[in-house]
């Protein structure tokens, strides 16, 4: 695949370009991986240690055995030392992520993990390189340790960037991905506005019939071909122990090969819905669910519209007419909305989308086309 996929965070915006290694390069790539990964292992170990003995460490106590493990092991000396850093910052902000959950009592199920070990055969390849250590000269990417990689370039970068990942993916195939200032292009104001709902029988549902998201049917479409290649997998799945045949490694590229394709067709369904509403409204409240196509990238502020998180909390069981609302929950199998005390009937999906609307302070009559009246929003994303 030859694309240059967008990628936002917050303020700055991935571009993603695929990568040709030569031999040497190879080599050279998974040497620096086999480097990294050792020093994330020894975190892990510090990191244990330090929990069995009650010993609190910080990220100076990382920094400081990364710098004493260069200084005594030249295999790991003779590496880039950004890369190293990176995972080493890396690891540090995973622990600490996990350890604020673990003080604040989140629940084990919305609990980010404690850093595991990588094991060789079940993680691939990443390497992050900040501005120190790469450049871009003549259409390849150079980086730390005289690594030359060539750039499949299918767009250009709007701006200098200010780091690089270079990872391998399941199919094997690697990437370069830049992190670049977002790019600014405002649209013209259209007075609309829109709610949208996550729903079950649709991937989103909105107050405008046109803008409705149905489900694209991917993973459907791919099924027949997928259990095909998993029956191979099983046919020729090695004993405990035994080296996998060739065989078994084709089955599993295939595998690999088909979940990729299946997933960029649902990111390209997802990116051009996304912009078809963000053009097409100003405002929009959007059920709070963290949808990563929508709610959680940039595309809205990049273009200058405004997105309302609206909580997901009770907004199946208010009615969008006269705001009461009703005393069970709904089972999903009623997917008509009958409201006991105005009598109003809508389909259930349409009528949260427009308690969106009411919960985000707008009216829902700039969903036909009229301006909403100000309001202070919810939460703006």
């Amino acid at each position: 695949m030859t694309t240059g996929a967008l990628r936002e965070e917050a303020g700055y915006a991935r571009y993603t370009f695929r990568v040709r290694l030569s031999k040497t390069a190879r080599r050279a790539l998974e040497a620096e991986w086999d480097r990294c990964r050792w020093i994330w292992n020894e975190c892990v170990a510090r990191s244990k240690k330090a929990h069995t003995e009650g010993e609190k460490v910080g990220p100076a106590a990382f920094n400081k055995m990364l710098t004493e493990a260069r200084r005594t092991t030249p295999w790991l000396a003779a590496g880039s030392s950004v890369p190293q850093q990176q995972l080493v910052r890396d690891f540090g902000k995973s622990r600490a992520k996990a350890l604020k959950d673990i003080n604040n009592r989140v629940p084990h199920h919305r609990r980010a993990g404690m850093p595991r070990w990588k094991k060789k055969r079940e993680v691939r390849p990443t390497l992050n390189y900040t501005r120190r250590g790469f450049r871009l000269k003549e259409g390849r990417l150079h980086l730390a340790g005289h690594i030359v990689l060539r750039v499949v370039w299918s767009r250009e970068l709007p701006a200098d960037p200010s780091s690089v990942r270079v990872y391998q993916d399941a199919t094997g195939a690697w990437y370069a991905s830049f992190v670049v200032p977002a790019p600014v292009e405002p649209l013209a104001s259209t007075g609309r506005v829109i709610g949208i709902d996550w729903g079950v029988r649709e991937t989103a549902t909105t107050t405008s019939d046109d803008h409705d998201l149905p489900h694209p049917q991917h993973g459907r479409t791919a099924a027949p071909k997928l259990a095909r290649y998993q029956r191979m997998m099983a046919r020729r799945r090695p004993a405990k122990g035994r080296p996998a045949s060739n065989g078994y490694r084709a089955a599993k590229a295939r595998t690999a090969k088909l979940h990729a394709k299946v997933a960029r067709q649902r990111q390209d369904t997802a990116r051009k819905w996304a912009k078809g509403v963000v053009r097409d409204h100003d405002v929009l409240a959007v059920e709070d669910f963290r949808p990563k196509f929508l709610a959680k990238t940039t595309m809205a502020r990049k273009h200058g519209r405004t997105v309302h998180l609206i909580h997901p909390a009770h907004t199946t069981m208010d009615c969008a007419t006269c705001g009461a609302r009703t005393k069970h929950a709904l089972p999903l199998s009623e997917r008509m909305y009958s409201c006991t005390a105005c009598g109003a009937v809508s389909p259930r999906d349409k009528n949260s989308a427009r308690v969106m609307l009411i919960r985000a302070g707008l009216n829902p009559a700039g969903a036909e086309g009229a301006r909403p009246a100000e309001a202070p929003p919810q939460r703006a994303a």
